[in-house]
């Protein structure tokens, strides 16, 4: 088999992942229309994509085979949201097992990088690889063999020793297409999965899901494994080396990106507590208003005030209180109240 040479990521390309708003969350139905809001400046061809296997380097012919990907996020949910367009002139899923059109998805949650697989394990030989398969195999980064579409099998292929991550609520899918198999057309998929900075063997009690935080950047590539046939004749890959699918270290780096412009307000007010001292009835609160805010009043319910951005308040008497910032700039005023949340003893 003829191995074509390869080569890093590029370390100054990053790719953007694409934020809904909180009111607008895809569902996983295979209807698609929750991705249009999505810019094409978030989109993921072909063209991105090498193969380092079969020889054809970035030499791909749409007319074969042609991806688009897009990725999402929502602030406050720790998934990602992936849409994917798909053309083959030959597509190949009817094998009981892995010898199928599949897109192969590695996922590093907290950029640990390094290998995740047994079989490159640097303790493979010291410690048996039907050992490792207990020993992290798949812990602190994931890949996923997503088959496309599925037949009369699970969905997805963990490779690793933690199949549970494929399963509702960690992961879930949906597709659209109208060929038989060994026919081409058109499919699309859309999916969530959860990234884990470790996925433990012993089940999700045991895991530590990946906090995702605007701004961050996490580790993401993925491969399409063309099957024509009985063969698979193309492994096309975003990280342009094969060696994605074992080593974290060879992944793409994508950023969590904030809310579009259009989708957010000129001034919005928010703001957080932590309670410092509850028999002293102390507390510090936090701005967390987002635009040009040039003013800050806080109104604390007990006939108390403050104009600090993140003032500290001492209560007299027990109660449940109404906080109210309002917070204005250049291009206007929001107010924000919580009821309740702040109770002293």
């Amino acid at each position: 088999m003829p191995i074509f040479a390869g080569s890093l990521p590029d370390p100054g390309k990053e790719y953007h992942i694409f934020q809904f708003p909180k009111n607008q969350i895809p569902r996983i139905d295979g209807e698609f229309s929750d991705w249009d809001m999505v810019p094409e400046s978030y989109n993921i061809g072909l063209d991105q994509l090498m193969d380092t296997r079969f020889g054809n380097g970035t030499n791909l012919d749409p007319k074969d085979f042609d991806i688009s990907v897009k990725v999402g996020w929502v602030k406050g949910l720790n998934r990602l949201y992936f849409y994917l367009e798909m053309y083959d002139d030959y597509w190949d899923f009817n094998d009981a097992a892995l010898g199928q059109d599949i897109f192969e998805l590695v996922v590093d949650g907290n950029l640990s990088a390094g290998p995740f697989i047994k079989q490159h394990n640097g303790n493979k030989d010291k410690i048996s690889v039907e050992e490792l398969h207990f020993k992290g195999h798949g812990a602190h980064a994931q890949n996923y063999h997503i088959f496309t579409p599925v037949q009369d099998k699970d969905a997805v292929m963990i490779w690793g020793n933690t199949p549970w991550i494929k399963e509702f609520p960690h992961f879930n899918v949906a597709y659209d297409y109208a060929f038989e198999h060994s026919e081409s057309g058109k499919l699309k998929m859309e999916f969530w999965m959860t990234p884990f900075d470790h996925a433990s063997v012993e089940g999700f009690q045991e895991s530590t899901v990946t906090q995702l935080k605007e701004n961050n950047r996490i580790g993401v590539s993925w491969c399409f494994l063309d099957f024509d046939g009985e063969a698979c004749e193309s492994f096309m890959n975003l990280a342009h080396d094969t060696k994605m699918i074992y080593d974290a270290s060879y992944l793409n780096i994508f950023r969590l990106m904030p809310l579009e412009k259009k989708f957010t307000e000129p001034i919005e007010a928010n703001w957080d507590f932590v309670e410092l001292d509850r028999d002293q009835r102390w507390f510090q609160f936090k701005d967390e208003s987002k635009g040009n805010i040039t003013s800050w009043h806080w109104d604390f319910g007990d006939g108390n005030s403050s104009t600090d951005q993140h003032p500290s308040h001492r209560y007299n008497e027990a109660g449940e209180w109404t906080i109210i910032l309002t917070v204005e700039g250049p291009e206007g005023k929001s107010i924000r109240s919580k009821v309740w949340d702040v109770v002293t003893k």
